[in-house]
């Protein structure tokens, strides 16, 4: 028998552009095909209602503001007692007071003294504003004729329209969403149930924080920075622990978790060591694509399926387990939750240092983004970009996103960054 002279390599993360990997946006298109939303929903008071996605469209029932009022404090008065040209004098019958209107009517000749908020009254078409009339010791006021029908009035429904749509179905509340509710005397809301995400981390390696460091172990980090990243957004929590290098294991925690939630996370254990058992255990209880996507770090990723329940296994090293939650996971979670997918936004900043890179794969290398003199961004690198070593992306702020056709960048080039940001 003929022995080889060579070995021929299987593929990995070190090779460069290979056809047969998927590109990131093949990769989220197969994503958002596979997701469904949560159709359940719950009626909450709209102070717990902030960043839930709103299940149907909410029509106003008031023209708001409800009535003409003052946009400035100043004097209500007819158009029609101006003279053109001149300064004319104005008898001043009363005050308007913001919830306390004045009950009789502006006649010819005649202001009401009026406060921001403060009803028009009847007989009067603009407020002159206090800084642009002069009052006079006799209860008189003057104006000059540079004034106009409408002026700082606030005209009912110039806001909302009753029978407005004022916030659409499938949209995330903001602060300002919840005070146009509230502008509405809505305090009651329909909103979609939060998904359920559960996690877990793979390995005979790894110990919980809190026991005794055992020789060949080491402490589990992913688990607390998936954690961290989705406790930033609008989804129930289930922290699975870490799951041993056992089939039955992995099979089990599997199960019990398509019973209770809608995305399952794993890190690591899904490259093609001997001891990666969720491909597997995949195959065996529900389906699964194995993919390997053209971006660095993060080469790995497994979309799977048991039941209603998504899966999705990450990388086992630790920044690469926060770029590809931030590139996968959390679209993901967007559709979960009914919304549309969206990618991570772009910045233009300024490169200040030397930045490696093979063509034919996007790149997340990790920065620190600041503003120059001019207020324009600039970025640096945040330390060493291997893809376990977690100090230089605690120190960073962004992604440094390079394309696939990228071959590197030199000082003085604009890159595109992405601010962190684990929030939906």
């Amino acid at each position: 028998m003929t022995m080889s002279s060579k070995i021929e390599p299987a593929a990995s993360c070190v090779d460069p552009f290979s056809e047969n990997l998927m590109s990131l946006d093949d990769a989220l298109a197969r994503i958002a095909a596979r997701v469904r939303p949560v159709h359940a929903c719950e009626r909450l008071p709209i102070r717990e209602c902030l960043g839930r996605v709103n299940n149907e469209a909410v029509k106003s029932p008031y023209d708001v503001p409800p009535h003409a009022n003052a946009a400035m404090d100043g004097f209500a008065l007819a158009v029609s007692s101006l003279t053109d040209g001149e300064i004319v004098e104005l008898d001043e019958i009363g005050t308007a007071y913001a919830g306390v209107p004045f009950e009789g009517t502006c006649g010819p000749g005649q202001c009401v003294r009026i406060m921001t908020g403060a009803l028009i009254p009847d007989g009067a078409d603009a407020v002159v504003m206090q800084e642009q009339a002069e009052a006079t010791a006799d209860g008189k006021v003057r104006v000059d004729s540079d004034h106009r029908e409408g002026e700082n009035i606030r005209r009912a429904g110039e806001d909302i329209a009753k029978g407005d749509i004022v916030i659409d179905a499938g949209a995330r509340l903001s602060p300002a969403d919840l005070g146009v509710l509230a502008s509405l005397g809505i305090g009651q809301l329909q909103v979609k149930r939060k998904p359920v995400v559960a996690f877990f981390s793979t390995g005979d390696e790894l110990m919980s924080v809190g026991e005794p460091l055992e020789p060949g172990k080491i402490y589990d980090s992913n688990r607390y920075s998936l954690h961290g990243m989705l406790s930033r957004l609008a989804v129930d929590i289930i922290d699975l622990g870490v799951v041993r290098d056992k089939p039955e294991s992995m099979r089990a925690v599997l199960e019990a978790a398509a019973g209770r939630a809608d995305l399952i996370i794993s890190t690591g254990g899904v490259s093609v060591g001997d001891a990666d058992y969720i491909k597997p255990a995949l195959e065996d209880i529900g389906t699964t694509e194995f993919w390997k996507i053209a971006i660095k770090p993060g080469r790995p990723l497994t979309l799977g399926q048991i039941d209603a329940s998504i899966f999705i296994g990450l990388p086992g090293n630790p920044v690469a387990v926060m770029v590809t939650f931030s590139q996968f996971v959390v679209p993901a979670i967007q559709v979960l939750a009914g919304t549309a997918m969206s990618r991570p936004k772009l910045f233009k900043a300024r490169a200040l240092d030397a930045l490696r890179k093979k063509a034919g794969r996007y790149e997340f290398q990790r920065g620190i983004a600041s503003q120059d003199d001019n207020g324009d961004w600039q970025v640096a690198k945040s330390g060493k970009q291997g893809s376990g070593i977690l100090t230089s992306m605690s120190r960073a702020n962004c992604f440094i996103v390079l394309p696939d056709a990228s071959e590197g960048v030199e000082p003085g080039d604009l890159v595109n960054i992405q601010f962190f940001d684990w929030s939906l």
